[in-house]
This record gives structure tokens, sequence and C-alpha cells, in this order.
């Protein structure tokens, strides 16, 4: 299921730490240390740590990836998180491509029933406020048009154009029919979908 399941014990220090993130230098290897070397040494900041690993910033060993040395450019920070949040909680946006924009309570019922009811209210209520904290960080329209220009671009490079032409002799005439294929991203961004098709409509039709 694609809903992480790690959450913040308290957000309070969610947006300082990400400020910190970005004007650190890169770790080697992000520990709980290096968050206590940023100044962060409560209890509640550590799981911190999980959150990033989930949102695609950091691989399970904690070694950046390629997502974290993006999310340092503050110029795109906050539609990388964007980015990463819609990776992490996959299944809401699948119910809600805008669950970015509901309120705590709306997200606390969504993630009780995607998850069946698992969880106990305690948590389901973290978990909420995890994501609605972190989205409140990020910037999905950005994020949106970053990500449909990409698709669009990769989807028109994939475009097989003529691949197969057929020839029919009319008179003087010859008559050309062509056949255009278009492998489409896997995704459930419907976004991303409205962009290539829109893109479609515009330059090849």
């Amino acid at each position: 299921m694609a809903i992480t399941e790690a959450y913040f014990t308290s957000s309070k220090n969610v947006k300082d730490i990400l400020e910190a993130v970005v004007n650190a230098q890169a770790p080697e290897k992000f520990t709980q240390k290096f968050l206590y070397d940023l100044g962060f040494t409560s209890p509640s900041d550590r799981p911190f740590l999980q959150v990033i690993k989930a949102l695609g910033l950091l691989d399970e060993s904690g070694i950046p990836k390629q997502r974290y040395y993006d999310y340092l450019d503050e110029d795109n920070s906050k539609s990388i998180l964007a980015q990463g949040i819609r990776e992490a909680y996959s299944d809401l946006f699948a119910v809600n491509q805008k669950a970015h924009e509901l309120p705590g309570d709306k997200v606390k019922g969504k993630l009780k029933s995607l998850l069946q009811g698992k969880k106990s209210d305690a948590v389901l209520q973290k978990m909420a406020t995890t994501f609605s904290t972190l989205c409140g960080l990020a910037d999905f329209d950005t994020m949106s048009k970053t990500l449909g220009k990409k698709s669009v671009k990769e989807a028109e490079e994939k475009v097989v154009k003529l691949p197969s032409m057929e020839r029919k002799l009319v008179g003087d005439e010859i008559s050309l029919k062509y056949s255009i294929n278009v492998e489409l991203p896997a995704t459930r961004d419907q976004l991303v979908y409205d962009a290539i098709f829109r893109s479609i409509r515009e330059n090849l039709l």
C-alpha cells in the first residue's frame, strides 16, 4: 500500500528542520547524529529521519538520493517536497487528487478508510497531522506544472512517428496514412495525463 506509516510525534519543528537541511551541506549519510548536529535534539524530532526516507530523499540506509540534492535548491525545494508527498501518499491522492487541500479531519477519515481501521485513533491523528504539515510546506501547483512538462517531454520523445505507412495509388496521386503511437508514463496523477493529451492536441493533431 502506497501510504507511508511514518509520522511525526510532534510537528512543531518540521519547518525549521527542513530549512536547516536546505542550508546545510548534504551529509554522506543522514543519521540521527546529523540531525542532532543541526540542533534538533528532542526525542520528538527523531521520526524526521523515517519521514524523509518515505518522501524519497534518502534510501533505507540514510544515504541521500538525487531528490535530496534537488531539494537543496531553494527555488525548487517546495515542489520537490510536493513530489515526494504525492509518491509517499499516492493511494490518498488516488481517491482525491486534491488531498493536499483537505482539512485535517478529512485526511484522518480517508486514512482510516484506506488503512482499513488498522491504526488507532491517536496514530491516525498523528499521520494526518504529519501529512497536513508537510503539505503546508510544499508547492503542488509548481510541482504539477513541472512534472506535467517533464512527462509530456518524455512522452513526446517516445512518440514513434511513422512506424507504419500505407501507400495507396489513386490515379497520379499517392495517399499516405500515418500511425503515431504515444507511450504514456505509469502514474496515477491525472494532471500528468491531461498535460500530455493537451500537448498532443496542440502539436500533433
